[in-house]
Formats: C-alpha cells, structure tokens, sequence
C-alpha cells in the first residue's frame, strides 16, 4: 500500500510505523477493552476518555474500542429491519468447550443460532459477534458462521 513504510524484520515493534488494526463501536469502549483484554489475554496498550486498544504479544495489529452512545448491537442471524452484521472477529482455539465456558465467564454470551458443529458464535458484552472455532481440518478458517 502507498504511505506504508517497509520495515527490516528486526525494527523494534513499537519503533514501526505499519501498524494495522479493527475498530468495534460500543457503549463503554473501556468494559469491552477488558472483555477482550482477559478473553485473549492481550495488553491493554492505549486508553483515554472514548477509546481503548489491545496489543498482543506479537506484531503490529491491534483490535481497539471506541465510544458510541448510539451504538446498536447487530443481531445473529441477520433480521430484515435490524441491524445486521458487518465484520465478526474470528478466534481459533484448540479446546472449543474450555474457550466457550471462559468467554460466558467472562460476559460473553452464546448465539441461539450455531451454524457449524466445529465453530461457536457467541455476542460479546456489547452485543457484537465473534466465533471461536477449532480447525476442522477443511484449510479453511472454519470460523465464517455464515453456513446456514
């Protein structure tokens, strides 16, 4: 991409400049930050007063939160009239019950629809989908939730 800078793989990660990331809206950016921040068990790098992001360990992605007093949940599965779903994170596990059991301990709760035998959509505290999955050996990520 133009504007990007290419980096020699032993740049320090926090001395890069190419770092890429997703935005969720929600109510309470800083609640869902730490949904996430234990869930993955991903430091939370930055947090002012409407907007909070995490870091994993490695690399220079970063899933960040930000304030919207107007946010509307998506509903799963899609609804006409509502307000349907345009991005869901994808997470890969090896033990599909323990991850599931911890993301409910932690707030998540589990979709009534499950599309797959192999992935678990569950909704986030602020109403946004994600699926943990495990791999079922396809190449594929195994994790769309969109096969209905």
């Amino acid at each position: 991409m133009h504007g990007r800078p290419r980096h020699d793989p032993g740049t320090p990660r926090m001395a890069r400049h190419d770092w890429w990331g997703v935005v969720l809206e929600a109510p309470d950016p800083h609640a869902l930050a730490r949904f996430y921040s234990e869930l993955l068990g991903w430091e939370i790098a930055k947090e002012d007063a409407d907007e909070a992001a995490l870091t994993p360990p490695e690399g220079v992605a970063y899933l960040a939160f930000q304030r919207a007093d107007d946010y509307v949940p998506p509903v799963w599965p899609a609804r006409e009239g509502a307000q349907r779903i345009t991005m869901h994170l994808d997470f890969e596990v090896t033990d599909l019950r323990a991850a599931v059991a911890h993301a409910l301990h932690l707030g998540a709760r589990e979709a009534d629809h499950q599309p797959q035998d192999n992935v678990r959509v569950l909704l986030d505290p602020a109403g946004h989908p994600f699926c943990l999955y495990v791999d079922g050996g396809d190449g594929g990520d195994g994790g769309d939730g969109e096969d209905e």
